[in-house]
């Protein structure tokens, strides 16, 4: 057995027993017992059960920032940014739903270190949506009178729920989802003149859109 699959296993086994239990009331040994691993091969790869937590939690909130940062690169407007932020930010609920899961229920246990690394990549993220949804309104794209930190902890609000209730066998997948709440957050702030620009436009739905549900 490879160093990488002791790794990925204790991973993968605390996270399913911490989201079951509780973080406090699972032990190290639970763990090596469960994943079939040892304590050798637990301390080698982890310091301890508050490191893994909080690796646990970087493991969504650096694939978010990662995604909105090459959402900026890659698009030149902030609507076609904003698009693709709030797209790969639904989209990691389904990647990482036990992580956001793990997140909310135990994220007031990380060690004070842990805790201002995972705080300093939010306020990352944070700043990266609010400066994108100002260059909007400055732009003229986006409705001046939404205040951006409204605007943006509404977004975040509105993904943060889904892993409450998302279901890979639910009626819509994961991608027709994100399509739908990139489609409703276009439409609350788009200025009616950007609302017009086909730029914009291609990324409303259309009835056809989703009539390809899942049975």
């Amino acid at each position: 057995m490879s160093e990488k699959s002791i790794r990925e296993r204790i991973i993968e086994t605390s996270m399913r027993l911490f989201e079951a239990n509780g973080y406090h009331r699972v032990t190290v040994d639970q763990i090596v017992k469960e994943s079939g691993t040892s304590k050798g091969g637990f301390y080698h790869n982890f310091k301890s059960k508050d490191e893994l937590l909080y690796i646990i939690h970087d493991q969504f909130i650096s694939y978010v920032l990662e995604k909105a940062q090459e959402a900026c690169q890659q698009w030149e407007t902030p609507p076609e940014r904003l698009q693709a932020i709030v797209k790969s930010f639904v989209m990691m609920i389904d990647l990482y739903r036990s992580q956001v899961t793990i997140f909310y229920q135990e994220s007031l246990f990380l060690a004070p270190e842990y805790f201002s690394e995972i705080e300093s990549k939010r306020d990352q993220y944070k700043q990266i949506m609010f400066s994108v949804i100002q260059e909007g309104i400055e732009t003229g794209d986006f409705r001046p009178e939404l205040p951006v930190p409204i605007v943006s902890m509404a977004i975040f609000g509105m993904v943060n729920w889904i892993y409450k209730w998302y279901q890979k066998t639910g009626t819509y997948s994961i991608e027709q989802i994100a399509d739908i709440y990139a489609d409703m957050v276009l439409h609350s702030i788009l200025q009616p003149d950007a609302m017009k620009n086909p730029l914009f436009s291609r990324f409303f739905l259309q009835q056809q859109d989703l009539t390809n549900t899942k049975e």
